[in-house]
């Protein structure tokens, strides 16, 4: 499958002085090492709704897991966008992650296979998934598993320099069940 590259920007007003943009092979080295993301989803009311989950950056896209009668995946249902966002909880050191797309689900056995190895290589053997019947089996319970492509990502560094970078991506990757 061919890399997506983005169109990479710094934004000046919210950068110091002298700050560069992140290169996008940066940003995906620390999605792939975070271990703790926070999901937004929006109610079918309208109103958001955030909680914290871990993530597996695989093939160009964050996935994640959820019941199928969470919260988030009844929210996702009815509308598909979400962020994903990871960082750290200081103003002035580290960088944080904001990753914007479409949540979209993944049935595919051998996809989700190679999901759940990536789970439990990532997490170790609590996070161990059994794949059937287009779901992740784990105890008693199943749940689904959703893809987010990236359609615009924003990086922000915090200390001297600040900055802000915005990757914006082309919407010609092939979304596969």
């Amino acid at each position: 499958m061919p890399r997506r590259e983005p169109r990479t920007e710094l934004d000046a007003r919210y950068s110091s002085t002298g700050a560069t943009a992140t290169p996008w092979p940066d940003a995906v080295r620390q999605l792939k090492a975070a271990e703790l993301f926070w999901i937004s989803t929006v109610r079918p009311d309208g109103r958001p709704h955030v909680t914290p989950l871990p993530a597996v950056w695989l093939d160009d896209a964050l996935h994640f897991c959820t019941g199928p009668e969470e919260r988030k995946a009844r929210n996702l249902a009815a509308n598909p966008e979400t962020i994903l966002t990871t960082g750290t909880n200081l103003w002035d050191k580290g960088y944080d992650l904001v990753v914007e797309g479409p949540a979209v689900r993944i049935t595919a056995e051998d996809r989700l296979r190679r999901l759940a190895a990536a789970w439990e290589a990532k997490y170790g053997s609590f996070w161990h998934y059994e794949v059937r019947d287009g779901c992740f089996h784990h105890g008693p319970g199943h749940a689904y598993v959703f893809e987010v492509a990236p359609r615009t990502a924003f990086g922000f560094g915090k200390g001297e320099p600040f900055s802000q970078t915005r990757w914006r991506f082309r919407a010609d990757k092939p979304v596969a069940p």
